[in-house]
């Protein structure tokens, strides 16, 4: 039986940060499942034809020439008091040290249709394959349920290949977890404009069809139609061929661990700071864990991959002999809609107000580049703020060029709990290519314009 220092039950980021950071200093295993790791954010472009398929795969030497050993096996069961894990094969490992980062699997309702043809989430390469099969046998409509980042991306890739689609939300608004409503509007009309129907505030309630999907159903009352009558293509045996996709959301991969006495809650693996579980040696990561807000501390969803990474690299640092801990959750994320780049960090307005949070806004809109250049474009900044104590909780942007630094720059600041009064005073570049005028930076105008609000009072 092999022994290993330290195991990873997954091959996700977290598992790749691990052996990175630790593959070269122990004896170290990674455990995968899959054929290949997946860029899981690249597969709407491999959709729309932007990029090779076989780009949005990883290459197993990430791990390999990191120093670690990669299996590639599905794990069956671990005996936890044993520290003895167990494969697919029925060969077993031993470690000193145990991670689980198991991932999260999509969300698919438990509504009557759910289990016929063509209904799917949007994470791994049959996911992807069975998509573009469709496509290129003639697929003429498909509707997406969940309109948030992944779900626009895949709508406008799809949209992209020649397919009418419908993108479906029960929230108002699109990019209803990003972004406020007033935020988010140039982005619903840049969907429109690519030619989406979309339905808000409606909730899929059923999906109707005998093998594949016919009807789609929403609480509102309408009814989307796939059938002969609208043009859609057919199989070899006359059936429509339908495509629903699901894109609202994501479950924690648990069941390795749903029969011991390690602690689970409603989100996943609950661990503390230091990413330690309840059962001594094991640790977890990632999508299958739950954890707390760092502006809050109250428990929030956090699953993308990048809180995977800095929660694997707390691991990986307090392995090395430091003394990490990890800070909580805030979120900070990116997309494009078209014309438009957009990100949000922390706390929307709406997501504060149901925390109970009192908020101040600033707002600020500026170009990307100087006026005067050729190429400059808008950039439209919200600033959220905690009203009694001036504390920044949240940040979004949407503008005509690439937002993530200044994303970046808020959750620092969120992080570090600056206040608006602070970021009045941020330190700041300017060149022509690349920002707005000197005298006029998009940050620091949304934090004035909230102290402007608030009559320059003192605050707590």
């Amino acid at each position: 039986m092999e022994k290993y220092d330290i195991a990873v039950i997954g091959g996700g980021p977290a598992g790749i940060t691990l052996a990175k950071m630790l593959g070269s200093r122990s004896r170290m295993a990674v455990i995968r499942p899959e054929d290949h790791s997946m860029i899981y954010c690249a597969m709407p472009y491999a959709i729309e034809g932007l990029i090779e398929e076989g780009k949005t795969l990883k290459k197993d030497s990430l791990v390999t020439d990191a120093g670690a050993e990669l299996i590639r096996r599905s794990v069956t069961g671990v005996d936890f008091d044993g520290k003895v894990v167990t494969l697919s094969d029925s060969s077993q490992i031993t470690y000193d040290k145990l991670v689980i980062a198991t991932g999260a699997t999509p969300f698919i309702p438990p509504i009557p249709g759910s289990d016929l043809d063509g209904v799917t989430g949007f994470k791994t390469r049959a996911d992807l394959d069975m998509i573009n099969g469709l496509i290129d046998s003639g697929l003429s409509r498909t509707v997406v349920v969940g309109a948030g980042a992944i779900g626009i991306e895949l709508a406008l890739a799809v949209k992209a290949r020649g397919v009418e689609v419908d993108l479906v939300d029960m929230e108002e608004s699109v990019l209803p977890n990003l972004l406020d409503r007033d935020m988010s509007e140039p982005l619903y009309a840049e969907l429109v404009r690519a030619g989406i129907s979309i339905h808000l505030g409606a909730k899929v309630t059923e999906l109707r069809g005998e093998s594949s999907v016919e009807q789609v159903v929403l609480d509102n009352g309408h009814v989307i139609h796939f059938d002969s009558g609208d043009g859609c293509a057919e199989d070899q045996s006359g059936n429509p061929v339908s495509l629903i996709v699901f894109t609202t959301g994501m479950k924690p991969v648990v069941s390795l661990v749903e029969e011991s006495e390690m602690q689970v809650g409603r989100d996943g693996i609950i661990v503390n700071e230091k990413m330690e579980t309840s059962i001594p040696d094991v640790f977890a990561v990632g999508d299958c864990v739950q954890f707390k807000s760092g502006i809050t501390g109250e428990n929030v969803s956090g699953k993308l991959a990048t809180n995977a990474v800095p929660m694997a690299k707390i691991i990986g640092f307090n392995m090395m002999g430091q003394d990490r801990a990890y800070p909580g959750f805030f979120n900070g994320a990116a997309t494009k809609v078209g014309q438009y780049f957009t990100g949000g960090t922390g706390y929307s307005e709406r997501a504060a107000q149901r925390a109970g949070i009192e908020t101040v806004c600033g707002h600020s809109e500026v170009m990307t580049q100087f006026p005067i250049m050729p190429e400059a474009k808008k950039m439209h900044i919200k600033l959220i703020a905690e009203r009694d104590s001036h504390r920044l909780i949240g940040g979004q942007i949407v503008s005509g060029e690439p937002v993530t630094g200044r994303i970046d720059l808020l959750t620092f600041a969120i992080q570090n709990r600056a206040t608006v009064e602070e970021l009045t005073g941020l330190s700041y570049s300017a060149q022509p290519y690349q920002s707005f005028y000197p005298a006029a930076n998009g940050i620091v105008l949304a934090a004035e314009d909230i102290i402007k609000k608030e009559g320059y009072k003192e605050v707590s």
